[in-house]
């Protein structure tokens, strides 16, 4: 984890430490070129969307309440790790304390290699916002990859205008994570509010005369309850979204049934016995 003194938020000109090393480290890392729009593979998302999450655009990602943080979180570095570059990470004090830090094995089960990950510590909200637009400068107008910032509480919209500005000079995916739904102003292009679902569900109907308890299939691919309230290309809407760790995609989630239930009526037992 990098840390970022108040001496070097305070001066962002000054040579060395960790400032100048991060710029240095984006420089070298930065080159890999995408398209304008990272798509979901779910047409009516895509179409709502206008063709997928627009890079060179900032969006926001709030999760449906304190509890739902892990599942934004995910959210947020799936759709991060689907541009190719460098990942920059940034994060304030609380959220580290109160959520924790991305875990390695965890990067490489959502697509994102932990290498690719670059993690910046900020001591405040406007320290996040600050690194951001450091990180989004650096990167250059040839650049892919992502900027996270994970911040706490309230944002003006004067500071999501600069980071908006600042998105749309590069071509990473620029991802501003809050811990909450907001009803402020905001220069983003689209807010989602995300939560998690449960990834299997019981047997139904039960069988007359069967036993009353339900019956449940073992733990399935990670779901995500969607709601995109703000979108400045299209329609809202609500989706249920199920990731394939596997072949690293979203698939439409839907529950899934066995082949065959089991037998209640034999007859021929009954009668032997």
């Amino acid at each position: 984890m990098i840390a970022l003194p108040d001496q070097e938020l305070a001066s962002p000109a000054a040579p060395g430490g960790v400032l100048a090393g991060l710029r240095e480290t984006l420089a070298l890392e930065w080159q890999t070129t995408g398209d304008r729009a990272v798509a979901f593979g779910i047409p009516s998302l895509d179409a709502a969307l206008g063709g997928g999450l627009s890079i060179g655009a900032l969006h926001e990602i709030a999760a449906s309440s304190e509890t739902e943080i892990p599942a934004a979180t995910g959210f947020a570095l799936i759709l991060a790790g689907r541009n190719p570059g460098p990942v920059v990470w940034v994060a304030e004090d609380m959220a580290l304390a109160e959520s924790g830090a991305p875990f390695g094995p965890g990067l490489d089960d959502l697509g994102l290699p932990p290498e690719r990950l670059i993690a910046v510590q900020a001591a405040k909200s406007r320290d996040v916002l600050w690194a951001m637009e450091e990180a989004l400068a650096a990167a250059g107008t040839g650049a892919g990859g992502a900027v996270i910032g994970e911040i706490r509480g309230g944002i003006d919209f004067l500071a999501t205008r600069r980071l908006s500005l600042a998105a749309g000079r590069g071509r990473a995916v620029t991802l501003l994570l809050r811990n909450a739904p907001a009803s402020e102003a905001s220069a983003a292009a689209t807010r989602f509010v995300v939560g998690a679902a449960p990834s299997c569900s019981p047997r139904s109907p039960v069988p007359p005369g069967a036993a009353a308890k339900k019956m449940a299939f073992g733990p399935g691919p990670p779901r995500f309850s969607l709601r995109l309230t703000r979108n400045r290309r299209g329609p809202l809407g609500e989706w249920m979204l199920e990731f394939d760790r596997v072949e690293q995609r979203f698939n439409a989630a839907a529950d899934r049934e066995p082949v065959a239930q089991a037998a209640f009526d034999r007859p021929r037992q009954a009668a032997s016995a």
